[in-house]
């Protein structure tokens, strides 16, 4: 420590020592990571500047309302149980809207035995944009019509159609989703026999699941069918375009659907 006598104009500091290229190198370090007021030039102590608002508890949060913290001085304060989700044990998260087509279009996914009749008619509705045969239900990606066909893939033929929900309702789409099939055939529709050819309708956004769960009450209720509806209303997850030679099959052949005709009533 210096020996030198204390400068009375400054009676209550401490004259610093002269400053060693250590003590430079070392205040520039804590200077650089905020870890002390002092100066690297001189060695000095610095004045550190008063702090603005009233430093908040060692939890965060206020003392009196755990829910609001402690904001910067004139920014005010944020209510956190605002701004924070609370989410129930067990509860699920809304499903993603995926009925959104292009161009404000509607997208509905529907399996009723052979997808070339399905899609045959379907595509003659007025209102319906266009119709597509595919695959949707199993876990693997891009599937083949073989394997498909196996019934070991997990995946149903399936059509999705996009319409203008201007001029066809979704509710209508469903009328004729069960007028162009047999909804009691379980795991198959007429000659085609297998888990890939079952009725099922593969909902895209919760008003479908709605709707599609409203019919089926309804249609039970009326007994419009002397059988019980075998129909299974799923979540929809992934649509497969069906091969190439799979499009327009009927349209292109000149023909007419084996087992899909679109009746007046249920």
């Amino acid at each position: 420590m210096s020996d030198r006598p204390v400068n009375t104009a400054h009676a209550i500091a401490i004259p610093a020592p002269r400053p060693t290229i250590w003590m430079i190198v070392l205040c520039a370090i804590a200077a650089a990571l905020g870890l002390s007021g002092c100066s690297p030039q001189s060695g000095a102590p610095v004045t550190q500047p008063a702090r603005t608002s009233t430093p908040a508890p060692a939890s965060g949060p206020s003392a009196t309302n755990p829910s609001v913290a402690l904001a910067p001085s004139g920014a005010g304060t944020k209510n956190l149980s605002a701004s924070t989700t609370t989410t129930t044990p067990g509860a699920t998260a809304a499903p993603a809207d995926l009925s959104k087509g292009p161009n404000g279009m509607e997208l509905a996914t529907f399996g009723a035995g052979c997808f070339w009749g399905v899609e045959h008619v379907l595509r003659q509705q007025p209102g319906v944009i266009d119709a597509v045969s595919g695959y949707s239900g199993g876990a693997s990606a891009n599937p083949t019509y073989e394997q498909v066909c196996s019934g070991r893939s997990g995946h149903v033929e399936v059509v999705q159609v996009t319409f203008d929900p201007k001029k066809l309702s979704y509710d209508q789409v469903l009328s004729v989703f069960f007028r162009l099939h047999n909804p009691t055939q379980v795991n198959g529709q007429g000659p085609d026999i297998g888990d890939q050819y079952r009725s099922v309708i593969f909902y895209q956004s919760e008003a479908q699941k709605t709707g599609a769960e409203k019919l089926i009450a309804d249609l039970t209720a009326a007994k419009k069918f002397k059988r019980p509806i075998a129909t299974t209303v799923e979540p929809f997850a992934k649509f497969w375009p069906a091969e190439e030679y799979h499009q327009k099959y009927y349209q292109r052949k000149g023909t007419e659907p084996y087992c899909h005709v679109l009746r007046a009533d249920y």
